[in-house]
């Protein structure tokens, strides 16, 4: 059950709801107060009940905008203990508050502290705890609850990742792939939010792709979608890197950068914002191969990027990335004529197989340690 305060009923009704509008909601702060103890009876030894926790469990097939849904005023108050009485010594603890949220969300405080995450269906964390009842323990003096407010920051999982800067193809090259129907127009930043889509294939098996919101040069200094973008990246097991063959200019006042530097650039927006991302596996998927010259600017790409040491020497020495990323295989494609698009997606299946395989294996490894440190303990 949530409580809210006389206060919070007289928000006016047009404040409420704003977030509604907006059709993606991947950051939603919530105000917090878990319930206080109950009052304990010491001349009886009475005990009072405990106050109610709060805590947000992962669940499939939900989203942070539904979250919002079911409370627009974004409080959640757990019950109060029940104090202690001559007619009952034992008073009830008060009623919990479960909050269902996406797997993926991170709790945060307002100072950026991290209180926990949950990443799979089911899986449950107390982010405000409820205070003790009155007992021998303190004295028969119950306990005040926790009162706060924190962000839930969703960052979505999935198995890979389409990275690129504006109107590279990723949303034409996910519709294809997909059940996926993103919006698709030959203009930069058609993508203002993550698409999420799934390839399915003969044999049942599924693999989730993100398609993210175009980066452009500065990013990692939060500089348009900036982090709201990158944080995403942190939860894919692969990084499809999708650069459009003719270049990249966002508008006449940037320099218009070819392929090549488009790859470097990329490289270095994501090491600037966490260094370790460069270092995921990741592919490359040089498209639209059906536009005039391609096949020239798709030789020439090579060229530079076989020797590219020397190739980078061209680049400002900022934008030059410290640690090459270290591509598992590239390709050439076009979403547009459907060139080369089963090959990539063989491609996805055989990597995320792989990295299925060894991470199994690590946990398989680690499993026999794990039950004799608590054998051992026990």
């Amino acid at each position: 059950m949530v409580f809210l305060s006389p206060f919070m009923s007289r928000i006016k009704s047009y404040e409420l709801g704003k977030h509604l509008k907006r059709s993606f909601i991947d950051r939603l702060r919530v105000y917090l107060k878990s319930g206080t103890g109950g009052k304990g009876l010491p001349k009886l030894g009475g005990i009072g009940g405990d106050g109610g926790s709060i805590y947000i469990q992962a669940k499939n097939n939900i989203n942070l905008k539904q979250v919002y849904s079911a409370n627009l005023r974004k409080r959640y108050i757990a019950g109060d203990g029940e104090s202690s009485k001559k007619l009952k010594l034992y008073g009830a603890n008060g009623q919990d508050i479960v909050i269902d949220v996406p797997c993926g969300v991170t709790v945060e405080t307002d100072s950026g502290a991290k209180i926990g995450e949950v990443n799979t269906e089911g899986e449950k964390l107390i982010i405000a705890k409820g205070g003790k009842g009155g007992s021998p323990l303190n004295d028969y003096k119950s306990e005040q609850g926790q009162a706060f407010s924190v962000n839930l920051d969703l960052k979505l999982i999935a198995d890979i990742g389409l990275i690129g800067f504006p109107n590279a193809g990723k949303s034409t090259f996910l519709s294809l792939v997909s059940r996926a129907r993103p919006k698709i127009a030959n203009y930069p930043f058609t993508t203002l939010q993550p698409q999420l889509g799934t390839i399915e294939y003969d044999d049942k098996r599924v693999i989730t792709l993100a398609d993210l919101p175009g980066l452009i040069e500065g990013a990692h200094y939060n500089r348009g979608m900036g982090h709201k973008f990158l944080k995403h990246v942190s939860r894919t097991k692969i990084n499809v890197f999708m650069v459009d063959i003719n270049g990249f200019q966002l508008n006449p006042k940037f320099d218009a950068r070819d392929a090549f530097e488009t790859v470097v650039f990329l490289n270095k927006e994501l090491e600037m914002y966490d260094s370790s991302l460069v270092q995921k596996p990741s592919i490359l998927v040089l498209n639209k191969m059906d536009t005039e010259n391609s096949r020239g600017k798709y030789d020439r790409f090579m060229e530079l990027f076989e020797n590219y040491e020397n190739s980078i020497q061209k680049i400002e020495e900022y934008w030059r990335p410290i640690e090459k990323i270290n591509f598992e295989s590239i390709f050439k494609i076009s979403a547009k004529t459907n060139m080369n698009i089963e090959e990539v997606c063989l491609e996805f299946r055989e990597l995320i197989d792989e990295l299925d395989e060894r991470n199994r294996l690590k946990s398989d490894k680690k499993s026999p340690k794990i039950l004799q440190e608590f054998l051992d303990e026990n």
